[in-house]
């Protein structure tokens, strides 16, 4: 378990670099019968809603 404090723009670039891992593997996932257009949609959604909540608070911790 981490220790340190984790600061929410230390969640953002995870949760950017999380995103840009969905799109470039999601769409293989697709063609590839994996995964279908409307979870990988959903999915990418979540993702990026996570993202902006995020960046909201790193705003607010005058991160950004």
């Amino acid at each position: 378990m981490v220790t340190t404090k984790i600061s929410a723009l230390d969640k953002l670039h995870c949760a950017e670099r999380e995103l840009k891992l969905r799109y470039r593997v999601y769409p293989r996932r697709v063609d590839a019968g994996q995964m279908s257009q409307r979870t990988a949609d959903r999915e990418i959604a979540v993702m990026e809603e996570i993202a902006a909540d995020l960046r909201a608070a790193a705003e607010r911790e005058g991160l950004l």
